[in-house]
This record gives C-alpha cells, structure tokens and sequence, in this order.
C-alpha cells in the first residue's frame, strides 16, 4: 500500500515538473520577444514589400528605403511581451512616395506565432492591397506582401529597438441614443501602442458646454455622456473635442447625431 502510494506521489510531482517546464518553455523564458520579432518582421517584410514593387515594375522601392519601424506587443500592454501565440500585435511605418502612411504614422499587423521561432503575420489590406495583385503586365498574380510565414534566429539580438508607437483613440459610436433617463453611452477603443490613451473628451450639445470626460484607457470602453435631463428639439448633434496626453486621437471635432429612444 504504502509502495502503491509513493508511486502516484512520484507520478504526480513529474506531471507537475512537466507542467512547469512547459510554462516556462513558453512564457518568459521563450526564445519569442519583442525584440526578436521587431527585427525579423522588419527584415522580412522590406524584402517582400520590394518583391511586391517589382512586380509592379517599380524600381524606386528597395528594403533600405523603405526603413521599416516595428513595434510589437503581445495580448496588451498589461502582459509580458515574450512567448508563442496568436495574440501578437505589431504597428509598422515605412517610407514610399505613393502609399502615404495613415494620419496615426503606422499601420497594424497581425502575428501568429509559434514557438519554433516561426509565424505567420497578416498584413494591413489598406496599405498593402488584397491577396492578389496585377503585375507590370497587367497579370493577377499573388501578393507576396499580403500575408507571409517568416522565422528568426532563437539566438538573435533581443536587445530593445526602442521603436514606439502612439496608441490610436477612436470614438466608435456613430450615433447618441439617450435611454428614457436621458442617458446616452459612448463607446471608445484604444489600439495597440505605448502607454495606453490618456487625456479627456470635452462634450457640447449645440451652444451648450455639458463638461469634460475624462479619458485613461487601453482598450474597448465605454462612458456615459453628460447630456441634460431634457434635450432640445432643435438640438442634433453632440460634439466632442479629444484632447490627449497619451496616444493619437481625432485631429478635429467629432459630431454624432442625436436621436431619441
């Protein structure tokens, strides 16, 4: 009996010492960080960016002067950016005369990847174009930029690129809606980026100041509007002005429409 029970004792503690090693296989001690991944991504996508202008028959595009600047997080900025999964996210600029980067500076890729020092990145169609593409001689063909598997060396440089992007703030709501109580919810996200978005929402109904709301978030979110007990029926539209200290934000005043319960 007691032989018995030494054995599942033993058992138990080499499933726990498996578990653990597994964790730390794929938690802070992988070979997958932020770093590592900065500079593959880089790399590999100035190459089939260039690919992609050849095709085009393009010939003032190369991976120097595109100068790719890669910021990657994994799973938000609250978690450690190191280890394997698909919940990796990296914010990229380049340089080319004819695709102009976005207002934010960078566009969004998307990174799965696995603990062989492989991935697999999908690229913003935006900037990017589709899966397909028509070459020089007016032929579809594939775009080798759209979607791409790539490695890096488990044993590369994993000092810190210092490369950082601001988060994007955007108001997502694209109408007021005041319940029966005259509340109105707005919704709000924050993008991947550095320190999160901080600031406030000045909110006006018409002539009307209603105050301020304030803003310190990293993702999805939602508030509830300031609004006045009654709203004036010539009154159509809440506009808010976003002023931060941290992350990219609307450039100029968001108005929604007002419509009623």
């Amino acid at each position: 009996m007691r032989r018995s029970i030494l054995t599942i004792l033993a058992a138990l503690l080499t499933v726990v010492a498996l578990g653990s090693l597994v964790v730390a296989a794929s938690g802070d001690n992988s070979t997958v960080t932020r770093a590592r991944l900065e500079r593959s991504l880089a790399s590999s996508f100035a190459n089939l960016y260039t690919a992609k202008a050849r095709l085009q028959g393009r010939t003032d595009v190369t991976p120097v002067s595109l100068d790719p600047q890669v910021m990657c997080d994994k799973a938000g900025p609250i978690n450690i950016d190191v280890g394997p999964g698909g919940d990796w996210v990296c914010l990229m600029s380049w340089t080319d005369p004819e695709v102009p980067m976005p207002a934010e500076g960078y566009g969004k890729f998307e990174l799965n990847v696995h603990s062989n020092d492989c991935y697999t990145a999908s690229s913003p169609s935006k900037l990017i174009g589709f899966r397909t593409l028509a070459d020089a001689s007016g032929t579809e063909v594939v775009n080798p930029a759209f979607e791409f598997d790539s490695c890096f060396d488990p044993s590369g440089d994993d000092i810190t690129t210092g490369v950082v992007f601001p988060s994007l703030f955007t108001v997502t709501s694209t109408v007021i809606t005041p319940d029966t109580d005259g509340r109105a919810g707005l919704q709000l996200t924050c993008g991947s980026g550095e320190r999160g978005c901080v600031g406030e929402i000045q909110v006006s109904l018409g002539r009307q100041d209603l105050g301020v709301i304030p803003i310190a978030l990293d993702e999805e979110s939602s508030v509830t509007l300031p609004l006045p007990e009654q709203i004036p029926e010539t009154t159509t539209e809440v506009t808010l002005t976003v002023i931060l200290s941290e992350g990219f934000g609307p450039t100029s005043q968001v108005s929604l429409p007002v419509q009623g319960p």
